[in-house]
């Protein structure tokens, strides 16, 4: 048990029994007694803890505070070890997030961290110089717009927005829903209720301009209908009318394939010859048909038979505009 644990458990002690003797903590903490004794010295020292020892009767208990004396465990306390652990997230988590959208929230933790550290070894510029993370592809947000979508989503409020449809590079108005903000492949997308369409659509977070938030209550839409509608397909923009692909990978490829997430209700099996074959469900099928033709000749379209077509005629267009 560490310092901080033994601290944590004396503090639960105290609270629960008003009245222990110096033999009750050994017992319960498993230590000496001058390391409780030493333990509960700091928290007197460093926490202010009401700790106050009856010499006739052998035993410790809290009392009540003096004025101006404020007692209270920190909320979090960490090792050296756990400190460098989260500084090195937040240097990954900084490398992700390219529209900014955490660094102000979580700077002031890492300063507190920082500080706590008290020490250059494994600082943050150490940190910086030891990791790097590239991230290629991702796009820019507009840190007004998140915010304002996640406060709507965590507070149940509907949203007016302008949407672009960069496929159709159309903007409509609508009046939204939130529901619940999707992470996926380098960008934001939020789920949401069309009330325009009267149905679940996902929105591209940097294609989203907030331009009132109502005081109306959002729509709630179970779990369990959001993952039927966008969560059962292949890709981000999934839909309801589900079909099976099957896929078939060199074994050179397979080694890799193998150990990679394409949904989460994939099968996949390695064949005798080496390759592996990976099916799984999707709806729409532009999403799925980049991700299958950025292996080349590393992957082969068992079925459905329309999809593999509709790749043969990609593949001969592209080959004629070379």
């Amino acid at each position: 048990m560490s310092n901080r644990e033994r601290i944590y458990k004396i503090d639960q002690i105290l609270n629960n029994k008003q009245h222990i003797t110096m033999a009750d903590f050994i017992a319960r903490l498993e230590v000496s007694k001058a390391t409780v004794k030493r333990d509960l010295q700091y928290m007197r020292d460093n926490l202010n803890a009401p700790i106050i020892y009856d010499r006739d009767s052998g035993i410790y208990r809290f009392e009540s505070q003096k004025a101006g004396m404020k007692y209270e465990l920190p909320g979090l306390w960490f090792s050296a070890e756990e400190i460098h652990a989260l500084m090195t997230m937040q240097h990954l988590l900084a490398g992700i997030d390219s529209g900014g959208l955490l660094g102000p929230h979580i700077q002031p933790l890492l300063a507190r961290l920082t500080g706590i550290l008290g020490s250059k070894e494994d600082s943050m510029d150490e940190i910086n110089k030891r990791i790097k993370v590239e991230v290629i592809g991702n796009r820019k947000f507009n840190l007004e717009h998140f915010q304002i979508i996640g406060s709507a989503l965590l507070k149940r409020k509907r949203l007016i927005i302008d949407y672009h449809a960069r496929s159709t590079d159309q903007t409509t108005t609508r009046e939204i829903s939130p529901q619940r903000l999707v992470y996926y492949k380098g960008n934001w997308y939020l789920d949401a209720w069309c009330h325009l369409k009267g149905d679940i659509r996902s929105f591209s977070v940097d294609s989203i301009k907030c331009k009132e938030t109502l005081e109306t209550k959002a729509e709630d839409i179970p779990d369990k209908k959001l993952d039927e509608t966008l969560s059962e397909g292949y890709g981000i923009f999934s839909g309801s009318n589900i079909q099976w692909v099957k896929l078939k990978f060199t074994p050179e490829r397979a080694r890799w394939v193998a150990s990679e997430k394409w949904h989460p209700k994939q099968k996949g099996d390695f064949l005798d010859d080496g390759s592996y074959q990976l099916s799984f469900p999707y709806s729409q099928d532009p999403e799925l048909i980049m991700d299958i033709m950025k292996y080349g000749s590393d992957v082969k379209v068992v079925e459905p038979k329309a999809l593999k077509e509709k790749i043969h005629k990609i593949l001969i267009e592209a080959v004629r505009n070379y």
